[in-house]
């Protein structure tokens, strides 16, 4: 079962919607917004799988939207505007659904949701699963070089598409993985996901702060300045305080 949340300024497309979704059995609907700040607010208090998100909307579209998110569910957009699917597929969406959404475009796209988990599933599988902490060892290849890196030794790790790039002395190879993948297999006291963007290594801070908005920017050592979201600071200041 994946638990969905619709974001769209239009109530009716929003209950169209969840009735062409009723004969899905495998989506549950747990909330809906009707903009992007209430579209946040859903996705952190509910943390759905999925999130079928309108890209026009009053104030900040979906893309803005998506910017704002620490850890973004799959993503199906809906819209009646078919010039923005390029750049829908260059955030990593699941599919792209033009308005009025066809309930056989629907299913096209719920399959692919189904086969995106299957592999996640696979590849966790694969890995053993267990949480890997700072003095295991991982083999990062990058073309033709390859590095077996003590994780201790890593200090950042940042997402570049499904990419991640491994921050390690004066190395920045990329690997095929994407941050959320990471994000499940690090162990949380060591590594810590400061934003949408990146995961750092909380030993590998010197310095830390007050920034924008309630966020803070931490130094870390080999000079990396990564800025902790204003959500994700409450989390940062909860775990290091006594």
């Amino acid at each position: 079962m994946f638990k969905a949340v619709i974001i769209d300024d239009e109530r009716l497309a929003r209950n169209e919607l969840k009735k062409l979704l009723t004969d899905f059995s495998e989506v549950e609907i747990i909330g809906e917004a009707a903009n992007a700040k209430e579209g946040i607010e859903k996705i952190d208090e509910l943390n759905p799988d999925l999130i079928f998100l309108d890209i026009q909307m009053p104030g900040k579209t979906g893309f803005d939207m998506l910017l704002e998110v620490d850890r973004a569910p799959h993503v199906i957009f809906t819209t009646a505007y078919d010039e923005f699917a390029l750049k829908a597929f260059e955030v990593n969406a699941l599919d792209y659904l033009m308005k009025p959404v066809e309930p056989k475009r629907l299913s096209d796209a719920l399959q692919k949701l189904k086969q995106a988990e299957e592999k996640e599933l696979a590849a966790i599988h694969a890995s053993g699963r267990g949480i890997l902490s700072e003095n295991d060892q991982v083999f990062v290849k990058d073309g033709d070089r390859c590095w077996f890196v003590k994780l201790a030794e890593v200090r950042l790790f940042e997402s570049v598409g499904n990419y991640a790039k491994v921050y390690f002395g004066p190395h920045k190879p990329l690997i095929l993985k994407s941050l959320n993948a990471l994000e499940d297999r690090l162990d949380d006291k060591t590594f810590f996901r400061a934003n949408r963007k990146h995961i750092i290594n909380l030993h590998m801070i010197d310095k830390v702060e007050p920034y924008f908005n309630g966020g803070l920017l931490l130094d870390l050592k080999g000079g990396d300045k990564i800025e902790v979201s204003r959500r994700q600071a409450v989390k940062f200041k909860e775990m290091m305080s006594l």
